[in-house]
């Protein structure tokens, strides 16, 4: 679920978000830049041209490797990766010449967003940024083959282990496939443990403490003020999550009895139904307020009728478009990767790519037929929108006003399929709504986007540990559990120690995207809903609100979606809600029915952990 650019490992993370040129803790540069020999406009304009033609190579280098896992592919995408590492570290020494010049806010801006403009950043050398580069290709690489094998000949694909995970409930055999996948990550960590110095020496040269402190540096503020931010956040939401924990765990203590779920503590990590207890839809079953009542089987319709990856894909595309938004180009249809190839091995994990500057739009997939995976598509979608309407802003401009943004532009549509619009658009059957029937849905998306918000916090706070030294390598695997038991409230069902590297188990890390903009996107989509809907005219419950065929909210929501990095993103969040900072309380409002269900459930339970 994440964009081409993010995909982009290291060096090639072409993310280039929102910055402020004094939000940083500066130190001293390794290198001091020589006298400009161009304006600074000039310098960025020929900087711009560049980037065009770098983003050119380097992502069809990567799609390849993407889409066809091979030791050649990885040649190709090492060789890209390190040359747009090289553009990128003596670009940025470049750059540096002009931080005491008094500029106009768009050249500063992008000047910026230059040295922002990859989330690993190699040092200036050149057998270091050979061996950064390889590093990174080839943790991803490892990542993407990775499986599970039972024996020589019985292997498990890790994207075949996530659909056991959510379709199991013996307890054995999901630790069984839990811990089965975590030994993939195994042989990372000594690779990632070098990973971390190359790249904290990359951005010691930016100017940056650590590399974690130059990801934080990302949302036009200083890194203490983002993290002061981030825990606001997750304080606004934090009761919520406490009281859908408390009822889970009760339940999961029914099924499998106090002895392996204890009703005082963590909840073992491997029963959540999903490979990172991450989201927890999968257990709606056990969970279900009122079980039958306003079910909507989309699952059924799919197969009934059955949908084509493709048809599938149009069905989102015809949402983004009765917004007035553009059809997709006929390039995106004939190029995407929407099912696993037989033969050979790719990385299946959602991803929307906008290659050649967004003029060529992608998604890779490999969906089935699920209503998740539907959703995923709507998702996946909201990238490439967001990539289409920026494309005519110049390549520094090209990306959302901060990462969280695009993560939250599909989210904030799939909010908008209420049963209402699943039924006006063929997937369900027209039905009454029944207010049982509410706290059912509410439930399941609970398990979705509550259940994430914690997680999606905490893996970015455990690597910027890792980037400052706070966590070291000899405390990788204990801090990483750490913070999952103080934050989500659970643990391993079984000992956990410094030979495992269980967060190299989620392509994150691996792929070294920042995970920070999946937290703020889960508050962003609410708040953004919320505008829409005001905007749309909706009255009523916030949860039975649909944009779709909106054209007036689609006409605000695409003008966001232009401005794209070219301004801070409080200017852009500002124009579309009218205020300046995020908030969580939208969150709140909308789930307000199920929290009150939750309270009444809870009563007398011991909580907490």
């Amino acid at each position: 679920m994440i964009t081409m650019k993010r995909l982009l490992t290291a060096c090639l993370s072409l993310a280039l978000f929102a910055a402020c040129s004094g939000g940083k803790e500066e130190v001293a540069p390794a290198t001091v830049a020589a006298a400009p020999t161009e304006t600074a406009q000039e310098f960025v304009a020929r900087v711009n041209d560049e980037l065009q033609e770098l983003r050119r190579e380097v992502g069809a280098a990567n799609w390849v490797r993407s889409t066809y896992i091979t030791g050649d592919t990885a040649i190709i995408a090492a060789a890209a990766s390190e040359r747009y590492a090289k553009w990128h570290s003596e670009t940025v020494q470049q750059a540096m010449a002009y931080d005491g010049q008094e500029l106009d806010a768009s050249t500063r801006r992008a000047l910026d967003l230059l040295k922002l403009g990859t989330s690993a950043p190699s040092p200036n050398d050149a057998a270091k940024r050979k061996e950064l580069a390889e590093i990174t290709t080839n943790l991803e690489g490892t990542y993407g083959a990775g499986a599970y094998c039972r024996t020589e000949n019985e292997c498990i694909a890790g994207s075949e282990l996530e659909q056991l995970m959510r379709d199991t409930r013996d307890y054995d055999e999901l630790l069984e496939y839990w811990t089965g996948w975590r030994d993939v990550a195994v042989p990372m960590r000594e690779p990632y443990t070098r990973f971390v110095e190359l790249a904290n020496e990359g951005a010691n040269e930016l100017g940056y403490p650590n590399l974690g402190d130059m990801w934080k540096s990302n949302y036009d503020m200083s890194p203490a003020e983002f993290e002061a931010e981030s825990g606001k956040l997750w304080s606004q939401v934090k009761p919520l999550y406490d009281e859908l924990h408390c009822h889970v765990r009760a339940r999961l203590g029914e099924v499998y009895g106090d002895d392996k779920v204890p009703q005082d503590g963590p909840i073992p990590a491997h029963l959540l139904g999903n490979m990172w207890a991450q989201q927890w839809s999968s257990l709606y079953d056990l969970v279900a307020p009122y079980p039958g009542v306003g079910d909507i089987d989309v699952d059924a319709t799919l197969k009934t009728k059955n949908y084509s990856p493709q048809e599938m894909t149009r069905s989102a595309e015809n949402f983004y478009v009765s917004l007035g938004m553009p059809r997709l180009p006929d390039t995106f249809w004939e190029r995407s990767q929407f099912t696993k190839p037989r033969d050979r091995d790719v990385v299946c994990h959602a991803s929307a790519w906008g290659l050649d500057g967004g003029n060529d739009l992608r998604i890779k997939m490999c969906i089935q037929q699920t209503y998740d995976e539907l959703r995923v598509i709507y998702h996946e979608l909201g990238h490439n929108y967001y990539q289409g309407a920026y494309k005519d802003r110049p390549p520094l401009f090209q990306d959302s006003a901060h990462g969280g943004f695009h993560e939250a532009i599909g989210d904030t549509v799939t909010l908008s399929m209420t049963p209402g619009y699943l039924a006006e658009v063929g997937l369900v059957k027209e039905g009454e709504d029944d207010p049982r029937a509410v706290i059912n849905r509410q439930m399941l998306m609970a398990l979705d986007k509550i259940a994430f918000l914690p997680f999606g916090k905490l893996v970015d706070e455990w690597r910027w540990g890792i980037f400052s030294g706070a966590i070291t390598p000899e405390n990788y695997n204990q801090a990483w559990w750490d913070l999952r038991t103080r934050y989500q409230g659970i643990a391993p069902a079984v000992e956990r120690t410094e030979a495992h590297f269980d967060p190299g188990s989620k392509y994150h890390v691996p792929g070294n995207v920042s995970y920070t903009r999946y937290f703020l996107a889960h508050v962003l989509m609410f708040q953004l809903h919320r505008s829409l809907c005001e905007i749309a005219g909706h009255e009523g419950e916030l949860q039975a609100c649909s944009i779709y065929n909106n054209r007036s909210a689609g006409e605000k929501l695409y003008a966001m979606l232009q401005a794209g990095a070219s301004q801070p993103w409080q200017d852009t969040l500002e124009a579309m809600t009218g205020t300046r900072e995020m908030d969580a309380t939208a969150i709140i409002d909308y789930f307000a029915p199920l929290m009150g269900y939750l309270k009444e459930q809870n009563e007398g339970r011991s909580c907490g952990w």
